[in-house]
């Protein structure tokens, strides 16, 4: 990782912290944590998932999460139904309750149906956690909190994405110790 990834990611370290506590406690309050993004935030998006009801390091018990971007018949359907600025929305209107955590990755934070399921998100009482990147975009204002990597290059926003993910992970892996065989 490049010293200056690493001085950004050290700037958010506070911010990381919260977002954290926030996963954690969604999970422990027995809420859900759902995840949506495009093109490689999709691929983040359903990383985190992945690595919440599988695993990360250790045989902890499932968490529950789900990834909005998983399902291509709902993103089809939906797309072409309603249009692709609700594929998110309309699956967090079916899922989504209040208490839960929408995990939205945008490297723009402009894409139409991020910003649309964060709305959704505020009206629905469901807590907003934003991974952006440049300026934050309009999904700025939406969020509950948000940890934002300054920059244009999309790789590089996304690779940071990728290690704050990890240490969401990691966070979990502490909250919901790893079972004993």
């Amino acid at each position: 990782m490049s010293t200056m990834a690493i001085e950004v990611l050290d700037s958010l370290r506070p911010a990381i912290a919260t977002a954290a506590a926030t996963l954690v406690q969604t999970l422990h309050d027995g809420n859900a944590i759902l995840t949506c993004g495009n093109g490689g935030s999709a691929a983040e998006a359903l990383h985190l998932a992945e690595e919440l009801t599988g695993r990360y390091r250790g045989n902890r018990p499932a968490l529950r999460a789900q990834c909005l971007c998983a399902d291509p018949t709902a993103l089809t359907c939906i797309a072409n139904d309603f249009g692709f600025e609700q594929v998110f929305a309309r699956q967090l209107e079916a899922i989504g309750r209040p208490g839960d955590l929408l995990v939205a990755f945008s490297t723009s934070g402009k894409s139409p149906n991020v910003l649309r399921a964060l709305h959704v998100a505020k009206e629905r009482g469901i807590k907003t956690l934003g991974l952006l990147g440049g300026q934050g975009g309009p999904a700025l204002l939406l969020c509950g909190q948000a940890l934002v990597i300054d920059g244009v290059d999309s790789a590089a926003i996304q690779e940071a994405h990728q290690m704050i993910l990890h240490m969401l992970c990691e966070a979990c892996e502490v909250a919901f110790p790893s079972r004993k065989a």
